[in-house]
């Protein structure tokens, strides 16, 4: 199990993902192995370039002539071939001292980023927005405490540890994100200590911004609790707490603490049958009552020819409480309407083994108007935002990536 010093992914999810793809993945021999030739080690190099492309058309059956899919994530554009994301960068990791960068641009950061605070500057202070921040998918330093083995701490930008899909297409099963993904927290801003009680045991305590800014919109802070756990071989779990003040200073609904509830786990069943389970639910006190989620995710994955062709399902569902008290009415923490969920197919095809080609067909649905079909009113400006007519959509997706 890899230690907890800087996972290149959302939080610890990748850590979890990789265990179910190498116990699907042959088994790699060993110089003592019996009757395998003695082959020197090659000396682990202190540092590690990483760069991917995801490109992708998509058609929307809904035909909406705005050409968005709404509330999709980073698939998002009707009838065009465009740029999911590109991100380039590397890590290193030399006598205790570790770090990460990761540069992007494309669809997926410019959407997920729309959750960055806004504030002007001053006439010697920039002032700071999305546009500054969104090209920075990851940036931290951190530091592994020699004389306690196991325990490093680390500060800077971080994917978050909340659930079990990834950022990277590639090492994600499907090609478009869960609803859970979009919505939950994505990124976070702050430090964090990390200790291996054993090599089945990670455990992470971490003070952040909040969720998804980089700077902070209120006085608080965000604490993060996360434990990941691999007790048996073919099993893998992990759970999160995050709790702290996200509503901005000055929010009607108040000043009051959220609390976030996380379980992910992965299992499998047989060298080519995988599953997943995503779990969250979370409470937030306001003036007006209490607002709340609940959320889960089912995976399956079958792998049909041996790192070639692989087949995965994905079906999710989140409900959203908002709180009221006569004529007030909170502020949605997610979605403007109480119900969404989607079901998703997609077939991977892997002619090579830093290069995916996805065929993905995906369902979505809500309990009120929050998609856009066919012709729809409104020029998408702040006087005339589009109105959306629509309570399902389908698509299909053809997506491409390749990594190093």
């Amino acid at each position: 199990m890899k230690r907890p010093s800087s996972p290149p992914r959302r939080g610890r999810a990748l850590a979890l993902l990789g265990l179910v793809l190498a116990l699907a993945a042959p088994r790699i021999a060993r110089a003592d192995d019996a009757g395998a030739p003695f082959e020197p080690v090659e000396e682990k190099k202190p540092y590690e370039i990483e760069a991917y492309v995801e490109t992708h058309y998509q058609w929307n059956f809904n035909r909406p002539s705005n050409r968005i899919t709404h509330l999709r994530g980073f698939d998002n554009r009707h009838n065009t071939f465009t740029l999911t994301n590109l991100a380039l960068g590397g890590s290193f990791d030399a006598r205790g001292a570790f770090g990460r960068v990761m540069l992007q641009v494309g669809h997926t950061p410019s959407t997920y980023y729309l959750k960055e605070p806004s504030f002007p500057g001053a006439s010697g202070t920039n002032a700071t927005s999305a546009e500054v921040f969104k090209y920075v998918q990851e940036a931290y330093a951190g530091y592994r405490f020699a004389k306690v083995d196991g325990l490093s701490v680390a500060a800077g930008i971080f994917l978050s540890p909340v659930g079990l899909e990834t950022l990277a297409i590639h090492s994600s099963d499907q090609w478009s994100r869960s609803n859970l993904f979009f919505a939950l927290p994505i990124y976070h801003t702050g430090v964090k200590l990390s200790y291996a009680l054993s090599d089945m045991i990670v455990a992470t305590l971490a003070a952040y911004n909040g969720w998804n800014s980089v700077v902070d919109d209120n006085d608080g802070k965000s604490i993060a609790f996360d434990v990941q756990l691999m007790p048996l071989d073919a099993i893998a779990i992990a759970f999160v707490y995050f709790t702290g003040i996200e509503r901005p200073t000055g929010a009607p609904e108040g000043q009051h603490w959220r609390h976030l509830f996380d379980l992910q786990m992965l299992a499998e069943a047989h060298r080519r049958l995988h599953f997943g389970l995503h779990f969250d639910g979370g409470v937030e006190p306001t003036r007006f009552g209490s607002s709340g989620w609940v959320a889960s995710a089912l995976y399956a994955r079958v792998t049909i020819l041996e790192e070639v062709l692989r087949f995965a399902l994905r079906g999710d569902v989140f409900r959203e409480y908002v709180a009221r008290d006569g004529a007030d009415t909170a502020t949605p923490i997610f979605w403007p309407t109480k119900r969404l969920g989607s079901l998703t197919s997609t077939l991977d095809y892997r002619p090579h083994r830093n290069v995916s080609f996805r065929l993905e067909h995906r369902f979505d649905s809500a309990a009120s108007d929050v998609f856009y079909r066919r012709q729809v009113m409104g020029d998408g400006s702040p006087g005339s935002p589009y109105v959306a007519n629509a309570r399902r959509q389908n698509t299909i997706t053809l997506g491409a990536t390749a990594w190093y």
